[in-house]
């Protein structure tokens, strides 16, 4: 059974940041330039990670994802990937990447037991793609999810963060995917953590309005069952064989039934999204603690966890974890 945190939600989900670093600029996610990058041994090692992950799993959560910034970047994450998938009691092994990397690496993730992958696509036009991204090519990507497809790693999940005035007006080019051929689309409203306040002020729009344009054009969406451990709301247009979902951390806060705890490339264990300080788990890992005291963290962390977030009330201060840590 789950480890129950003190609002009677059981945590079962571990996201696993294992890196920093980045090889898009997206421009509601980081500036141009980038942020201060951690230094390598500030950062967990695979088998630090596969430590802690061992004691998690242990408390019930059966859920991991690996995310970044851009998990790819970091090498040899194969290896990271065979020391997870081989701890008894994980159910579920998936991984967030923007696809840049992905078609060259599918085959080996899957190899090593990665299941599934969720794949960040904010546009389906060239220019736009890289205007948003500053750096990425959009072919890279859409290779990288014909990839995952040959590969095994489904379902392959498209997240679109829409913005106001940037792409908004692509909402029902995407949904018309998951009609031909067939994609699993999750359209998220923006959040109020970017450097660029405006894209969170300005930019939003709430799910609810993207749901009347695509119903507006295709006709009632049809409410299916939920696909794994996250907060999309799934529905499908009559006749298709993929999935819109809807993400809305904004206008329908999902705390109630949050599920998850989040582990920053540095080994700071957090409690919510939000959190501007975690359990360090770095110190313990390296000063020889025990499992014991790991899962005593652990614990610590999981009791920490809010009733909800507060997005849209506070802005998180200049001295937060950097969200290319955290991995949204």
């Amino acid at each position: 059974m789950p480890y129950c945190d003190a609002f009677n939600r059981p945590i079962e989900y571990l996201r696993i940041s294992v890196t920093d670093r980045c090889n898009l600029r997206c421009i509601y996610c980081m500036p141009e330039e980038g942020v201060p990058q951690l230094e390598h041994e500030q950062i967990l090692s695979y088998e630090e990670i596969a430590r802690l992950a061992r004691v998690i799993v242990g408390l019930g959560l059966s859920k991991l994802r690996i995310t970044g910034g851009e998990p790819l970047v970091r090498k040899g994450l194969e290896r990271l990937i065979e020391l997870l998938a081989a701890i008894p009691g994980v159910e579920d092994l998936s991984m967030t990447t923007n696809g840049i990397l992905l078609a060259g690496m599918a085959d080996r993730l899957a190899g090593a037991g990665l299941r599934r992958v969720n794949i960040s696509l904010d546009s389906l036009r060239p220019d736009r793609f890289q205007a948003m991204t500053r750096r990425g090519r959009l072919e890279d990507v859409l290779e990288g999810i014909a990839a995952a497809e040959r590969a095994g790693l489904r379902p392959v999940k498209i997240n679109v963060v829409v913005i106001r005035g940037l792409n908004d007006d692509e909402t029902l080019d995407f949904a018309a995917r998951t009609v031909s051929p067939g994609w699993n689309v999750r359209f998220i409203e923006v959040m109020p953590l970017a450097p660029d306040p405006r894209w969170a002020s300005d930019g939003y729009v709430p799910s609810e309005e993207i749901r009347q344009r695509i119903e507006a054009h295709f006709g009632r969406l049809r409410a299916v069952d939920g696909q794994g451990a996250g907060p999309a709301r799934y529905y499908q247009i009559d006749g298709a064989s993929g999935t819109i979902g809807f993400i809305s951390p904004i206008s329908e806060h999902f705390c109630f039934r949050c599920n998850r705890l989040r582990l920053t490339a540095d080994g700071q264990l957090l409690p919510c999204l939000m959190s501007e300080q975690g359990v360090d788990v770095r110190s313990a890992l390296r000063s020889g603690a025990s499992d014991e005291a790991l899962r005593a963290l652990v614990v610590q962390a999981i009791g920490a966890k809010p009733s909800g977030h507060r997005l849209g009330a506070v802005t998180r201060g200049p001295g937060a974890t950097p969200m290319s840590r955290i991995g949204g």
